[in-house]
């Protein structure tokens, strides 16, 4: 029965899908400026050249023509070849996906890491000087732009202090043989401990951009989840079995408050491999996001509509691993 759900929830991610990738190519073509135009730049080009140039890139052909043949590619499993870069889309993308996981991983990993024990506590001593301490630095860190976090962090740590890079996935000098994409992995394939630690140290400055302002959303959501958990009749026979107080918290409620925790990670997850395209631009780092700036500003449809249809797909496919997680934490939870 969760199996025919779960493949129910699979299918329905199709028409979304297709829908924000029908949406995203509609809304690119009324941009202002002409792609042809901005890619050619400056050089003089006469006006034949021009018509010749979007007539191979079919974008002298009505509306709903082009919107055809974006489909019938879709169907075949072809995004499409990049206006201005002259590589298909799945290659770039390819290419600049696995950055972009990495720094998401490594950002849930800080958070996750820094909002669960801060938040159980806040709940543990809710009202104390601890607690206020915690819901203030939570609401510094919300309201606080990561690319201006992240302009700090590199003039304390890489400009001040000097401990940290302020740039890229690895130093210039260092080669590493690409073998899954992931900087961390290949390292250790290779067998480089020192390249390990230079991709590293480049991770961390932009996962602690993203991470703690994760971490702050993570935090009060912990809380205000512990707190009311922590006033059930379950927790309080637990209690009164003579059970240990943090065996309660960690076996008892925590259980049953990681569910909200969960919804807020799993939406996080999404929009960190979506929505980080600043951050990555701040710290050059050389993923998906970047690309997808430098595609907007190149009025590059054909790679902006293929990240935007990516990215739908992210947030779906997030969803459908937090309700399947529902159910282990919550057997009573249906699909």
């Amino acid at each position: 029965m969760r199996l025919t759900k779960l493949l129910e929830r699979v299918l329905s991610a199709v028409p979304v899908a297709l829908g924000v990738a029908i949406l995203a190519f509609l809304f690119l073509r009324f941009l202002p400026g002409d792609p042809v135009e901005i890619m050619l730049g400056d050089t003089q080009v006469s006006q034949q050249q021009l018509a010749a140039l979007r007539s191979q890139l079919n974008l002298d052909k009505p509306l709903l023509t082009q919107l055809g043949i974006f489909l019938s590619g879709l169907l075949r499993g072809d995004l499409g070849e990049s206006i201005v870069k002259h590589a298909p889309v799945a290659k770039l993308i390819g290419d600049t996906l696995p950055a972009t996981i990495e720094l998401t991983l490594a950002t849930v990993l800080v958070g996750i890491l820094i909002a669960l024990p801060v938040g159980i506590i806040s709940a543990v001593r809710s009202g104390s000087w601890l607690d206020r301490t915690v819901l203030s630095g939570a609401l510094v860190g919300i309201s606080m732009p990561a690319f201006w976090f992240g302009l700090i962090m590199i003039l304390l740590f890489a400009v001040e202090l000097r401990v940290l890079p302020t740039s890229g996935r690895i130093a210039a000098a260092m080669v590493v043989d690409r073998t899954t994409g992931f900087m961390l992995v290949d390292t250790l394939l290779a067998g480089d401990l020192k390249a390990f630690g230079v991709a590293l140290k480049h991770l961390v400055l932009p996962a602690l951009t993203l991470g703690v302002v994760f971490a702050a959303v993570l935090a009060r959501v912990v809380r205000t989840s512990m707190l009311e958990v922590l006033s059930k009749d379950y927790v309080t026979t637990a209690r009164a079995k003579g059970l240990r107080e943090w065996g309660v918290i960690l076996k008892h409620a925590l259980r049953n408050a990681l569910i909200p925790a969960l919804t807020v990670t799993g939406l996080q997850f999404g929009e960190l491999l979506g929505g980080n395209m600043i951050v990555e631009t701040v710290f050059a780092w050389p993923g998906l996001g970047r690309l997808v700036v430098s595609s907007i500003f190149a009025r590059d449809y054909v790679v902006v509509q293929a990240a935007v249809m990516l990215y739908a797909l992210t947030y779906v496919g997030a969803n459908l691993v937090v309700d399947a997680l529902y159910t282990l934490l919550n057997p009573r939870i249906a699909l």
